[in-house]
């Protein structure tokens, strides 16, 4: 593969490095600020000369953790102790990266891994120290990461900004963003040697709920030819509630009272610090509301929304009543994932989530979708001192990307070769849709008479 990639608004230079050429910081939209500002995203301008693409580019803006969150403290030093992965943050932010194989070459088909990251839609970014692609580029697929709009500045929905919407909508910016990212990889992923035709869209957590929302949206036709949903499939419980239109501009009414903004011309002059803290505040006050009526939600509220355009139903109705895309399939979570109690930690069983995973299976079953694999990660994660944790929300991570070698903790070879498995794995998926094939046998479907469930331990 060159260093040097003609795409359709000008050309990128890359950079190599070990057995991938790596494309960092491709605009694929204008950068949303000013008048662009709580817009759906518009393409990028042609640029003239070739683009340096050598290192990552500006996150989306957010509270990082620091270690000293009671919940961010594991979640710091796992992802962002490094301060060689840190980026700066800023509204400038819609940009990709693409590794692909370094002997690859337009016209290969190779299949193409799209993954939207994870963060509760407030935060995360496309080049956290476990996302990677140069252990799929050795299978022979490319990686693309993408970094899309979170929080305020990519959630908010306000009537302010409905009635200003041609469209009459609001909110939801964050996933258009991840809609335009998908749309330029179609439309250029050919120059890296990709297969615009064979591309799997695959995310946890909250990237896994904006995978539920590209699958459930007619703006997605034809994009998406694989899905793999990783940590936050639902189809009968609320992990993401999809609240409507209406339900987002209340929640969005009292951030931006919070801002207090007279009017959309105050709002729209904003600091993106003063939105951030105004979201950070609204989730403080949800919590503490939800948690007094005994509701464990945890405050995730600011997320996409059935504005009418993005989604017509929300995300469970739509998989209950078989109006996602008919892909294949592959969803799973850890053991001691979201929705684990304390009693399923005590009988060393998995929680709610591998249950609502074993109902989206059945479900797309019912319908005659094609295959769907089922997986439980259960490695306990090896600590320092010699003792171990259940593998936790995101543990699984640093295993299907296969980059173990750049985490802190002390991983055996079994630690390894689990990883090469579900490597073997995940990379057979995408090229056939089925995930069986080297390090990786015997997964079969998950049906209803014979509910398989892969676990990786």
């Amino acid at each position: 593969m060159n260093t040097v990639v003609q795409t359709t608004k000008g050309k990128i230079e890359g950079i190599k490095e070990n057995n991938c050429v790596v494309f960092k910081n491709v605009p694929y939209a204008k950068p949303p600020v000013g008048e662009l500002r709580w817009k759906r995203p518009v393409e990028a301008d042609p640029w003239e000369g070739i683009l340096n693409c050598t290192r990552f580019g500006n996150i989306t803006v957010q509270d990082l953790p620091t270690g000293n969150e009671p919940w961010g403290a594991m979640y710091y030093k796992e992802f962002y102790a490094d301060p060689d992965y840190l980026r700066k943050m800023s509204e400038d932010c819609l940009n990709l990266n693409i590794w692909t194989p370094a002997d690859a070459e337009e016209g290969d088909h190779l299949p193409v891994a799209f993954w939207i990251h994870g963060g509760g839609f407030g935060g995360g970014y496309s080049s956290e120290i476990e996302f990677g692609g140069e252990a799929y580029a050795e299978k022979g697929v490319i990686t693309v990461t993408i970094e899309y709009r979170c929080g305020g500045l990519g959630f908010l929905a306000h009537p302010w900004l409905t009635e200003a919407d041609p469209d009459g909508i609001s909110g939801n910016y964050g996933i258009y963003d991840q809609i335009a990212a998908l749309k330029w990889v179609r439309d250029n992923i050919a120059a890296f040697g990709g297969d615009p035709d064979n591309i799997t869209v695959f995310g946890q957590s909250a990237g896994c709920m904006s995978t539920q929302v590209l699958i459930s949206s007619p703006l997605t036709e034809g994009m998406i030819a694989k899905a793999i949903l990783q940590s936050g499939a639902q189809v009968r419980k609320h992990f993401l509630a999809t609240p409507t239109l209406a339900e987002q501009e209340e929640y969005g009414k009292r951030i931006v009272k919070i801002t207090r903004a007279k009017d959309l011309q105050e709002l729209m002059a904003l600091p993106a610090e003063t939105v951030k803290a105004a979201k950070g505040q609204f989730d403080g006050e949800q919590m503490l509301k939800q948690q007094s009526e005994g509701n464990d939600a945890g405050g995730l509220v600011v997320v996409p929304s059935v504005d009418g355009v993005l989604l017509k139903e929300d995300v469970g109705s739509a998989i209950r009543g078989g109006r996602i895309k008919r892909i294949p399939y592959m969803v799973g979570c850890t053991i001691d994932d979201l929705g684990t109690n304390d009693a399923d930690r005590a009988a060393g069983v998995p929680g709610l989530i591998l249950e609502e995973a074993k109902a989206f299976c059945e479900t797309q079953e019912s319908f005659g979708a094609p295959d769907t694999y089922c997986y439980l990660f259960s490695r306990d994660m090896p600590d320092e001192d010699g003792t171990s944790v259940p593998a936790f929300h995101t543990a699984e991570v640093w295993y299907s990307f296969g980059t173990l070698g750049r985490c802190w903790r002390p991983f055996t070879e079994h630690d390894f070769a689990i990883s090469r498995e579900m490597v073997d794995a995940w990379t057979n998926f995408m090229k056939t849709g089925d995930p069986n094939g080297g390090a990786c046998e015997g997964w079969k479907p998950y049906r209803k008479e014979n509910p398989y469930v892969r676990e990786f331990r």
